[in-house]
């Protein structure tokens, strides 16, 4: 046997036993960074972050959550989906990684195992795929994707980590905050082998479309008999949906439409309502908690918006529960339309968390089954052992320490003066200012102007919104015992025409939130559909297309001055427009109409000094500025 498989069949071995041990010893294994791994942000000496100084235990809990929890998404993804089940295995990521020699990767490169067809391209056995995970110098395992061993097998879930951390392409070291900009989630959800069970992300607007010759009926909720979809016509749907997915993007809304949205940075103190449309702004940390119990509470286990499913799918719950599950991976979670069991029936007897909704470790909020501003999709992710929203906030306490390292511009003093004033004469400062560079409003999406969809992404859970949202007291334990004291989240001090436009509620068409623009070197390409996109060569790498879709990076200095250059951000659309992939996922890179060109009254060496300031924002120049520095 060759050195390097023997090699690579060892690293294997190792990462199964590593897996086996953690199971022995603690629920699960995943990567925690050291700080000497980790590219820290050049901090002034005496500088805290006093304004948001938590508690030293909370803040090192919500790392170690942030890199390591998965809430139990691991048997959705494993068990369910079929993540690595089908082309793309385990196997072949240790062998990727054995690759590696240590060298670490912002693309670790896999190879596929067997021959498929997704989206109308077939990918052949052998064939090496652009995959987008990260993995840091000297690891041997990926960022943010914790194994564990369970029922005889490997399982991989996805931790904050995977999408809101990145290796530096130069020193191959921890970037904690910046978005993982290339992850090509789409391509890998697509290569599962029920990326149906994820049909609520994808462009599924009647599952009718999609029944078969034969007969697969399930008894409803209300006694009736409905049909359920042909699994591999779905299945084929939903892939070519998710492989149109531009690497970098993810469809985070559960609206039966594909608008995936750019993968948002983690450099959130200050920043907030979160989420591109601003619909996280109630409860702990200004609406931070919440944001990330929705990730966790939705985006990796549609089971469980069960309970929501008829006003915001208008399918019956036993239908749902059959679609998602009648193709899983794990013949455990594997429901049979011939069995003559009620699909909710048959989940209970396999559920490895009875109590909640779906598979995930949650809790139901008093508002439960209605969502609310605080819970968005109904639920709130905490683990048994710890209390309720523990984990949630102890990472919203750590992310609010996160600064983004500066790219290093040494000479560039006088032109980075400059753009200050430009930014400021341009106007830009109406909107992006104070700390974190916004003004911390919802514009509606016809002012601004950006793709429209996503905006209205949330606008059917007003059908099931309740208007004082709930939770437990912050020292209630999980389980939740059934005289736990429930207590109002406020609300009535927010502005209730921002509300209604974060979720598109009623006649709103919607809106998007002003993003704050710390940390712009590490978060390009730019607007929330990651539209704006330049490569290296301005002529040439234009537009997603000629960018992402080609596995080029973004040019961050070329992108934001497409942001800004009117004549070049027509190129850059025209270039998206052209691209039935792009058209598919709404992805274009337009609005945001500001221009800082001759068009306005600027020149060149104005437009150039601006976006030299922008990409050196961080937490520190910040200070400095504020302080007069």
């Amino acid at each position: 046997m060759k050195a390097g498989r023997w090699f690579a069949f060892s690293l294997l071995g190792l990462f199964v036993l590593a897996a086996v041990l953690a199971n022995l010893l603690k629920p699960e294994y995943a990567y925690l960074p050291p700080t000497e791994k980790v590219l820290k942000a050049d901090k002034p000496a005496g500088q805290a972050v006093a304004a948001n100084r938590r508690d030293d235990g909370q803040v090192a809990l919500g790392r170690q959550m942030f890199y390591q929890e998965t809430f139990g998404n691991e048997v959705f993804l494993t068990d369910v989906m079929g993540l690595v089940d089908g082309p793309f295995t385990i196997a072949n990521v240790a062998k990727a990684i054995a690759g590696l020699r240590g060298e670490g990767t912002t693309n670790l490169q896999v190879e596929l195992a067997e021959t498929v067809t997704v989206g109308g391209e077939t990918y052949h056995k052998g064939t090496k795929i652009d995959t987008g995970i990260d993995v840091p110098k000297g690891a041997y395992v990926p960022l943010g994707l914790p194994v564990k061993y369970a029922e005889g097998k490997v399982k991989v879930g996805i931790s904050c980590a995977a999408c809101h951390a990145t290796v530096d392409p130069t020193t191959k070291l921890v970037v904690e905050g910046a978005p993982n900009t290339d992850l090509n989630a789409g391509l890998l959800l697509a290569l599962a082998t029920n990326s149906a069970a994820y049909f609520t992300h994808a462009d599924i607007d009647n599952l009718k479309k999609y029944m078969g010759r034969s007969k697969r009926d399930v008894a409803t909720a209300d006694g009736r008999t409905d049909s359920l979809p042909d699994p591999d016509l779905l299945e084929q749907a939903v892939d070519s949906a998710f492989a149109s997915w531009a690497p970098g993007n993810f469809d985070s809304t559960i609206d039966l439409v594909a608008n995936p949205s750019q993968i948002p940075d983690s450099f959130t103190r200050g920043d907030h309502p979160y989420g591109w449309s601003g619909f996280a702004a109630a409860g702990p940390f200004k609406g931070l908690s919440s944001f990330s119990s929705n990730v966790h509470a939705q985006n990796s286990d549609p089971l469980a918006q069960v309970e929501a499913s008829r006003p915001l799918f208008g399918l019956d719950k036993e239908v749902y529960f059959g679609t998602i599950l009648q193709r899983a991976a794990n013949p455990k979670y594997r429901f049979d339309p011939n069995s003559g069991q009620k699909p909710s029936v048959f989940f209970a007897a396999v559920d490895p968390t009875p109590g909640v909704p779906g598979i995930n470790e949650m809790i139901k909020p008093p508002t439960f089954p209605k969502v609310s501003a605080v819970a968005p999709d109904g639920l709130y992710v905490s683990s048994p052992g710890y209390r309720v929203g523990e984990q949630v906030n102890a990472m919203a306490a750590w992310q609010n320490t996160l600064d983004p390292p500066a790219p290093k511009r040494s000479g560039q003093e006088k032109a980075i003066a400059h753009g200050r004033q430009v930014f400021i004469r341009a106007g830009c400062i109406r909107c992006h200012a104070g700390g974190a560079f916004t003004n911390n409003r919802v514009i509606p999406a016809p002012e601004i102007k950006t793709e429209p969809s996503r905006a209205k992404a949330l606008k059917k859970t007003g059908l099931i919104f309740a208007k004082e949202p709930m939770l437990y007291s912050t020292d209630t334990p999980v389980p939740v015992p059934d005289n736990a004291r429930a207590v109002r989240v406020p609300v009535a001090h927010a502005d209730q025409e921002q509300a209604k436009l974060s979720f598109a509620h009623g006649d709103s068409p919607g809106g998007y939130k002003v993003p704050g623009l710390l940390g712009l070197y590490w978060t390009a390409p730019y607007l929330h559909d990651g539209g704006v996109a330049v490569g290296p060569d301005a002529k040439q790498h234009l537009g997603l297309s000629g960018t992402m879709l080609k596995g080029i990076q973004p040019d961050p200095a070329n992108s934001l001055r497409a942001l800004v250059d009117k004549q070049l951000r027509q190129q850059v659309v025209q270039a998206n427009r052209r691209s039935p992939q792009l058209q598919k996922t709404h992805a274009q890179g337009i609005g945001h109409e500001f221009w800082v060109d001759a068009t306005t009254g600027f020149t060149s060496d104005d437009q150039q000094a601006l976006v030299q300031y922008l990409l050196s924002l961080s937490a520190v120049e910040e200070e400095g500025q504020r302080s007069g520095k």
